[in-house]
């Protein structure tokens, strides 16, 4: 639902703030007073065309911004995630149009920079613009397909079509790449099998270049490690039996010493204890010493010739790598990949009617789906041709045809089917059927867009519907029916009807008149008043008598108004 319109600086309109509600709401007026203006700000809001005619003279910038209310599961939404823009839950959606003077313009939605393409984007599914030079929504062929889709509920069956036809892409480029792989050339699979067997022979694994690096390291240092540990022991064994026995032999001597003074050993016993312990400890202490080198010599007792081995290999996966033009750890990776490649060759042919069977099943699911499909839009075609039929004759437009044109081939074959829907009018007898928005001139056109909005009609999907002079040239009773069915409409939603019908007004929910006055400076603009009881009552009095209002007109008026009531 559009909640709110600022306008500023766009053509007449200085500065406009309107507020507006569900149901339906009509926009009345003088004929020039500014309602093309008002519907054009909207447009300008929802992403159409700018021009910098549109820029009020003596301004630097236009703007117009529209705030809507929209329900869970609105179309916008997803536009706004696609395009990584955040709007919190429960906030109004607002579209904030700038237009300068050099014709340039910059859109911002809940102010955040946004390009135009999104602004228009958003605005074709929040805003429905029926009228003489409007040219999106029903007015635009290339949405018919989609809306009688929505309208015979196909949302199971154009999920099975799409399926099919994800099914069907896949498994032809399958086939497309089976087809490319057997006209591969001699060379390039004498290539492969070189490739592949040398490959073969160096065997290489994932990783294997990191442990090889690490052990050439050690390998290079082993020797001179070797070296240091010899000198390590010889140090620990020195001359004439070295520390150990040089140990043992003061530990032999304080075994004399405590032999030559008892076991009590006086006031000397404990240093002698002490001591004798502490031997005993360091005894310990150089044997696991030396059990310590011996390991760590044995250690480096490597393989003689194995510091050549580990760099040819690990040259060897190097080179191959760069030929390749891979790391080394993808070389068994690549080497997958070659033999399979080569693999595809040489057994193409088998492989190749495989996917071509393949193909044939998922084409003909797709025909199954697509063809049901068709049946189901024919069928609805009709039906609602015959609801459309049926909203005419009150319309004033008895003499007119109005059909759902379905033409299916295979050029047309995509996700959602192989049909071209279009809807053409035959607004005489006699005369050919034509596209709906080359048909039809500017009232019939609105008329049109009416009995297709009725007929087409489910619940409130958040679309802002706007008729412009929908009443064109029509009176009475036509004008009553065009009034009533626009109620209908805005029963399920937000319906906004520019009418010079004093039978549409009266049965609007809300209603504005838009005003043009003079500005005290030589220029004029445009305003919104909203009217209720009796400024309302003197609006449609003048609809129906003109500038002199008489109390007739205000009675008949009063009779308008209760007839709604």
């Amino acid at each position: 639902m559009l909640l709110s319109l600022s306008i500023r600086n766009v053509v007449l309109i200085d500065a406009l703030e309107a507020t507006f509600d569900g149901g339906l709401c009509a926009l009345t007026g003088e004929t020039g007073a500014g309602k093309s203006i008002l519907l054009g700000a909207l447009g300008l809001a929802a992403g159409e065309r700018a021009d910098r005619a549109q820029v009020r003279s003596g301004a630097d910038e236009a703007q117009a911004v529209a705030a809507f209310d929209l329900p869970a599961g609105h179309p916008a939404w997803g536009l706004l995630d696609e395009a990584g823009l955040m709007v919190e839950p429960g906030e109004p959606l607002i579209l904030r149009r700038r237009l300068g003077e050099d014709g340039r313009s910059r859109a911002h939605i809940n102010d955040q920079a946004a390009s135009i393409g999104l602004l228009r984007g958003l605005g074709d599914v929040l805003v429905e613009v029926h009228g003489q030079h409007d040219g999106r929504g029903l007015m635009d062929p290339k949405s018919h397909r989609t809306y009688l889709d929505t309208y015979a509920g196909h949302d199971g069956k154009l999920a099975t079509c799409r399926a099919a036809w994800r099914e069907v892409s896949a498994a032809r480029k399958q086939l497309d790449a089976l087809v490319d792989a057997n006209q591969a050339s001699d060379d390039e699979q004498d290539y492969l099998r070189h490739a592949i067997e040398e490959l073969d022979r160096l065997d290489p694994r994932a990783g294997e270049e990191a442990e090889l690096a690490e052990e050439r390291q050690f390998l290079q240092g082993a020797e001179r490690a070797i070296g240091d540990l010899q000198d390590a022991q010889q140090a620990l064994a020195g001359e004439g039996g070295g520390l150990e026995a040089r140990l043992n032999a003061a530990l032999r001597g304080l075994e004399r010493v405590r032999d030559h003074i008892g076991s009590g050993g006086g006031e000397a016993g404990p240093a002698l204890e002490r001591a004798s312990t502490a031997i005993d400890r360091a005894l310990i202490e150089f044997a696991e010493a030396e059990d310590a080198l011996s390991d760590a010599a044995k250690a480096f007792d490597v393989e003689p010739g194995r510091l050549n081995d580990v760099e040819e290999r690990l040259f060897a996966l190097r080179g191959l790598a760069r030929k390749h033009h891979v790391a080394a750890d993808e070389l068994a990776a690549l080497h997958g990949r070659l033999t399979d490649q080569l693999d595809g060759i040489e057994n193409a042919s088998d492989r190749i009617a495989e996917a071509e069977k393949a193909v044939k099943a998922a084409q003909a699911r797709y025909d199954d789906a697509a063809h049901a499909l068709s049946r189901s839009r024919m069928k609805a075609g009709k039906a609602l041709t015959d609801a459309v039929a049926a909203e005419l004759p009150p319309l004033k437009m008895d003499r007119a045809r109005f059909r759902v044109a379905i033409t299916s081939d295979d050029v047309r074959a995509g996700p959602d089917g192989r049909d071209q829907v279009v809807f053409e009018v035959a607004t005489n007898p006699g005369s050919p059927f034509g596209a709906l928005d080359k048909i039809a001139s500017g009232g019939e056109l609105s008329r049109f867009g009416l009995a297709l909005k009725v007929a087409l009609a489910g619940e409130d999907d958040g679309l802002v519907l706007v008729f412009d002079e929908v009443d064109q040239g029509v009176g009475g009773a036509v004008a009553d029916a065009v009034g009533r069915r626009l109620k209908r409409l805005a029963a399920k939603g937000q319906t906004l009807v520019v009418t010079h019908s004093p039978q549409v007004a009266a049965l609007a929910d809300h209603h504005w008149q838009i005003v043009k006055t003079d500005d005290g400076q030589g220029g004029m603009r445009t305003t919104l008043v909203k009217l209720d009881g009796a400024a309302r009552r003197e609006e449609i009095a003048r609809m129906l008598s003109g500038a002199d209002i008489t109390d007739a007109a205000r009675a008949q008026a009063d009779a308008l108004m209760a007839v709604d009531a």
